[in-house]
């Protein structure tokens, strides 16, 4: 009997129902899959709840330090992460966020659009499989990779973006996540090394992590 959800793994260059050896729908993307596409993805998984595993670029994460008190009530806690997270990252259109402490006054935020997420939910439903999780890659992996934390380590999230150029997301942990940097603009691999990896290794070391 299977006990672990089914996996839909929407990426911005694929759109793939399964992981591992048991990948049942794989098909490059280039932009947001269409209803249709979503559902022949969803229909190539047995019945049941389905954890989607979204691209780093559209489920946007950030650390939040020094949060020292939150509103009450549920509503209100709602509306200051969606604020919180629509400041800080400059967000256009509405978001769903998703917050969890990590220690005393450091929370990660991560949301999703509420419209894509209305639409998804709904058509997991109508399909029976209902969406059970929804987390974007980089944390995907983080928890598989680093599930203890005890050993300090680095995490690389990249999505293809053509011409051998990437996005992606880079986290540092030590004990307890202290990086999570993300860029939406592509890159070689060389120029991610330059620009990006040697200035994070830099700054961890300059802390102490």
């Amino acid at each position: 009997m299977r006990t672990a959800p089914n996996v839909l793994w929407l990426e911005s260059h694929r759109l793939r129902a399964g992981s591992g050896p048991e990948v049942r729908f794989d098909r490059p993307l280039s932009g947001l899959p269409t209803e249709d596409q979503l559902a022949q993805a969803l229909t190539a998984l047995e019945p049941g709840p389905t954890a989607w595993v979204v691209d780093d670029q559209l489920a946007p994460s950030v650390l939040l330090r020094d949060v020292a008190e939150l509103p009450e009530g549920t509503e209100a806690r709602e509306a200051f992460w969606r604020w919180k997270l629509q400041q800080t990252m400059a967000l256009e259109a509405p978001h769903a966020v998703q917050a969890q402490p990590l220690e005393p006054g450091l929370w990660l935020a991560a949301g999703i659009r509420e419209d894509w997420r209305e639409t998804w939910m709904g058509l997991a439903q109508r399909l029976e499989r209902p969406l059970h999780r929804l987390e974007p890659r980089w944390l995907h992996l983080y928890n598989r990779l680093a599930p203890t934390q005890e050993t300090p380590g680095l995490l690389l999230s990249l999505s293809p973006a053509g011409s051998g150029r990437y996005t992606g997301t880079l986290v540092g942990w030590s004990h307890a996540l202290c990086l999570l940097r993300s860029w939406s603009e592509p890159l070689d691999a060389s120029d991610w090394q330059l620009e990006r990896l040697a200035p994070s290794i830099a700054y961890l070391q300059r802390e102490g992590k």
